[in-house]
C-alpha cells in the first residue's frame, strides 16, 4: 500500500489535472485527483454510515430528564437532528471544502443528558453547549486551537489517526452486534464477548459477515464504489431476510420498507435556549467546570478526526497539517454552538465520514451530497433510517484497515518517547472508547517521556499547556469538582 515507509499511496487518486470548469475549481475536485462521481458516491457512504444517528440521539436525549422533570419530544429530536447535520455538513463542504461530514456527536450528548440536564432546564443546558461552541470559535480566532494541532508530532499524528481506525473498527463491530459488552451479572473482567453469550447467532450478524466479505472482496479486486455498493447490496439482502424470517430485532432500524415514508418535521425545539440560565442554578464555579467538560470532548474529538480523515483522503502536507484548517475549525466551533441552538446537543465532526473517504472522497463536494441527504431526511426519516446498521458498518471495518495500513509505517518506532505516546493514543481511544480520552493520555505520556529523557527543551510549549489541562480535568472527580 505504499512506496517506501513514509509515503502511503491514495489508490482513489488519479494524477491532478487542471479544472475542467468553474465548479471543478472551486471543490478542486481535479486537483485532488478525485472525479464527481467519487464525490458523489464518498456522499452517499458517509450518509449512510452515520444517517443512525437520527435515531440514536433522540433516544439519548429524550429518554433523560431535567431538574424539573422535562423530557424533549423525540419527534421534535429527529428534526433538530437532521437539520442541524445537514446544515453544518453543507457549511463545512462549501466553506471548508473537506470531505468531513458533521452531527449530533455521541459521549458529549451523554455528558448533557446525564450531567447537565438534572441539575437544570432543557434549554439551560442546551445554552451551555452554545457557550461552549463560543469559546471554541474564540480558540479559532486566536490562533490557539491550530497552534495546539501543529504542535502535535507526525509521529503523534499518525498514532492519532490509527487509534481512530481501531476506534471506528470497534465502533462498527459493537453496532452490527459481532460484539457485545459482557453483562455485569457475569462477573468477569472480561468487558466484551462474540456474538451473544460468546456465539454468533441470528440473521442480522450474518448480514453484516457479509457485508465485511463483500465490502473487502469489491475494495481487492478495486472495484469503483466497492463500499457503497455494499452497503446498498446489503441492505436489499436484509430486507429480503426480514420479509422472509420475520427477524425479531435488527436493533435501532429494521430495514422494512416503511408504510408512510413522508414525515413533516417539528422546528419546536430550534432557538428553545437560554444561555447563562444554567448558571443561577449550578453556581458560577459549577457551570464553568460544566462548559469546560463539553468543551474538552468537542475540542480534541473533532481535532482526533479531522486530524485522521484529512490524513487518509491525503489532504496534509509534508509536515502532516492541512492547508485552511483554521477554517474547518471554525465552523466545527459554529457546528458546537449550533447543536446547543437547536437543542439536537453539540455538533461535532464524525469519524465515518472515513467510509465517504474510503469510497474515494475528497473535497467538500462529498459534504454536500452527505447534507442534502439529511435535508431530505428531514421529510422523509422513515426511509434515511431503513439502512440496518449491520449493512453499513462492514464499511467501518474496511476503512479502519486502510487506516490502519496507511499510517503505521510513518511512525519512527526508534524514537519510543514518541513511538510509545502514539502507542497509548492508538490503543486508548477503543480500549476507552473516546477519542479525547486516546488524545489526552497520549499527550501526557509523550510529554513526561520527553522530560525523563531529557528532551525537556523539544516539546513545544502548547504541549505543555494541553498536557496540563488534561492532567486537571482527569483529576477533576478526585478534587471534588464533578
Amino acid at each position: 500500500m505504499s512506496t517506501s515507509a513514509n509515503a502511503p499511496v491514495d489508490a482513489h487518486a488519479q494524477p491532478p489535472s487542471a479544472p475542467k470548469n468553474g465548479f471543478d475549481r472551486y471543490f478542486k475536485i481535479s486537483e485532488r485527483g478525485s472525479t464527481v462521481g467519487r464525490e458523489i458516491r464518498g456522499g452517499f457512504a458517509t450518509f449512510f454510515a452515520m444517517a443512525y444517528i437520527i435515531v440514536l440521539n433522540p433516544i439519548i436525549l429524550g429518554s433523560a430528564k431535567d431538574m424539573y422533570g422535562h423530557q424533549l419530544d423525540n419527534g421534535q429530536l429527529v428534526t433538530a437532528t437532521a437539520l442541524t447535520a445537514a446544515f453544518t455538513t453543507l457549511l463545512m463542504g462549501v466553506i471548508g471544502n473537506v470531505p468531513i461530514a458533521l452531527a449530533a456527536g455521541l459521549g458529549v450528548n451523554t455528558v448533557v443528558a446525564l450531567q447537565l440536564a438534572p441539575r437544570m432546564s432543557w434549554p439551560d443546558a442546551m445554552g451551555m453547549v452554545v457557550l461552549a461552541g463560543f469559546v471554541v470559535m474564540l480558540l479559532v480566532a486566536t490562533g490557539l486551537r491550530e497552534r495546539v494541532m501543529n504542535a502535535v508530532p507526525l509521529s503523534l499524528r499518525k498514532g492519532i489517526a490509527i487509534g481512530i481506525g481501531l476506534f471506528i473498527m470497534l465502533i462498527g463491530l459493537v453496532d452490527s452486534g459481532f460484539v457485545s459488552r459482557m453483562p455485569d451479572v457475569a462477573q468477569t473482567t472480561v468487558p466484551l464477548q462474540l456474538g451473544t453469550g460468546g456465539h454468533l447467532m441470528g440473521w442480522p450478524v450474518l448480514v453484516f459477515v457479509l457485508g465485511v466479505l463483500l465490502t473487502l472482496a469489491l475494495l481487492v479486486r478495486k472495484v469503483p464504489g466497492a463500499i457503497l455498493i455494499s452497503i446498498v447490496a446489503m441492505t436489499v439482502v436484509a430486507m429480503i431476510i426480514d420479509a422472509v424470517a420475520k427477524v425479531p430485532s435488527w436493533g435501532l432500524t429494521t430495514p422494512k420498507w416503511p408504510g408512510n415514508p413522508v414525515s413533516t418535521p417539528d422546528f419546536g425545539l430550534v432557538g428553545d435556549v437560554s444561555l447563562f440560565g444554567g448558571f443561577d442554578k449550578v453556581g458560577v464555579l459549577t457551570g464553568v467546570l460544566f462548559v469546560f467538560t463539553v468543551l474538552l470532548s468537542c475540542f480534541f474529538d473533532a481535532m482526533g478526526t479531522i486530524m485522521g480523515i484529512s490524513d487518509e483522503a491525503h489532504l496534509t502536507d509534508e509536515k502532516g497539517q492541512m492547508p485552511g484548517m483554521n477554517k474547518v475549525l471554525f465552523i466545527d466551533g459554529i457546528a458546537v454552538a449550533a447543536g446547543g441552538a437547536s437543542s439536537s446537543s453539540a455538533t461535532t465532526c464524525f469519524v465515518e465520514s472515513t467510509a465517504g473517504v474510503g469510497e474515494g472522497a475528497r473535497t467538500g463536494f462529498a459534504n454536500v451530497i452527505t447534507g442534502a441527504l439529511f435535508a431530505v431526511a428531514l421529510f422523509l426519516t422513515p426511509i434515511a433510517t431503513m439502512v440496518p446498521s449491520q449493512a453499513a458498518t462492514p464499511a467501518l471495518l474496511a476503512v479502519g484497515f486502510l487506516i490502519l495500513s496507511g499510517s503505521i509505517r510513518a511512525i519512527d518506532w526508534d524514537d519510543w518517547t514518541v513511538a510509545i505516546a502514539a502507542f497509548v493514543t492508538m490503543l486508548m481511544m477503543p480500549f476507552t472508547y473516546s477519542i479525547t480520552n486516546g488524545i489526552g493520555m497520549g499527550f501526557i505520556t509523550f510529554t513526561v517521556l520527553r522530560v525523563v529523557a531529557g528532551r525537556a527543551k523539544e516539546v513545544p510549549v502548547a504541549m505543555y499547556a494541553v498536557s496540563a489541562v488534561f492532567v486537571f480535568y482527569y483529576l477533576m472527580p478526585a478534587l471534588g469538582l464533578t
